[in-house]
């Protein structure tokens, strides 16, 4: 990355925000009259057409001020603006609204998408906790009719699946209960793979069950993708940058296509939980956010449970607001997963 001297970092980090600020290609003038700089306006107009030379900032027209380009977004997130908190008012104010929300995932879930849109003004996503690996919590074994037994499998989290099996022959409570509880023993927090690789003989019946719930852990594991939540759409068609049609319609592409949107959390966040990626103008990997920046972060259990969420909007976008807004929440989040997880 390039070196800057002190004033030239000085009047690039003065530039991104008053743009930021204002949507205003930003002038010598503006800046000298606006932040009281110690310098003359020919002074900061010579460093402005270095930082463009740099490719830090672009003039629109001849006669304008600048505006920063992507690099310059970039110099100023990962040079300039240091370490963002959220105030302490607002992170109290959104720990108290998640406090009101009973421990269902769902409603937190909406709720952090509707927290993040409002603060950061901006577009926001949040895919649910996803288990790596389902893993066993109990069984159930229920009598129906004959030879009818409901299968109830309970897997951490708190995902139940049900299933009929058929038995050779009829069998009555005291030993369903039985055969449950010797399941319950063996199998506690293990995953399909674990289950199958036990060596212990069983008796039939139990052998006919261990058999079910492999196959239906098995096929939780291969469910469906985890559930998007997203808001504050209608923030994107209020900025200035959006007006145009294509890239109003590019930027809901990303929000609305899942195969892109796990493509963009697949290659920008990891699998470990912690700390918080900016893209910025698609980074030269994906076309449909050349217009766009986002702020991503994962949250959860790694290696166990984890879920991810950010914010999208104008490359012209408040990242100290959105980079702490992003942090915060997915700590909460985090600790929610705890909750339901680490029993």
């Amino acid at each position: 990355m390039i070196e800057l001297s002190e004033r030239q970092q000085l009047i690039l980090g003065l530039v991104v925000r008053e743009f930021i600020r204002s949507t205003v290609p930003v002038s010598s003038k503006a800046l000298v009259e606006g932040y009281g700089l110690d310098v003359s306006t020919a002074t900061v107009r010579n460093e402005l057409a270095t930082l463009e030379e740099y490719g830090l900032l672009r003039q629109p027209h001849t006669s304008a001020g600048r505006v920063p380009t992507e690099e310059g977004y970039r110099y100023f997130v990962q040079r300039l603006l240091g370490d963002v908190q959220l105030p302490a008012e607002e992170r109290r104010m959104i720990q108290h609204q998640f406090h009101q929300v009973h421990l269902d995932l769902e409603q937190w879930m909406r709720l952090s998408a509707a927290v993040l849109a409002r603060t950061v003004h901006s577009a926001a996503l949040v895919t649910a906790p996803r288990v790596v690996k389902s893993r066993f919590k109990r069984v159930e074994l229920i009598p129906t009719h004959g030879r009818l037994v409901l299968l109830v499998l309970v897997l951490q989290g708190g995902d139940v699946r049900e299933q009929m099996l058929t038995l050779d022959e009829p069998v009555d409570q005291l030993t369903l209960r039985a055969v449950s509880d010797r399941l319950n023993g063996l199998y506690a927090d293990l995953t399909a793979a674990d289950i199958e690789a036990r060596s212990i003989p069983l008796p039939p019946l139990e052998q006919q069950v261990a058999r079910a719930v492999i196959t239906m852990m098995q096929q939780a594991d291969a469910r469906a993708d985890s559930p998007l939540y997203r808001d504050g759409l209608s923030n994107i068609l209020a900025e200035p940058e959006f007006a145009q049609s294509e890239a109003a319609r590019e930027a809901f592409r990303v929000l609305e296509e899942r195969s892109l949107l796990e493509d963009v959390l697949a290659q920008a966040l990891g699998p470990t939980v912690g700390g918080v990626q900016v893209l910025i103008g698609g980074e030269g990997r994906w076309e449909a956010l050349r217009a766009c920046s986002i702020v991503l972060a994962r949250y959860g259990i790694s290696g166990y449970a984890t879920g991810a969420l950010g914010v999208l909007g104008p490359t012209r976008m408040a990242y100290g607001r959105a980079i702490s807004t992003v942090r915060y929440v997915a700590g909460l989040l985090s600790g929610l997963v705890y909750e339901i997880y680490g029993e």
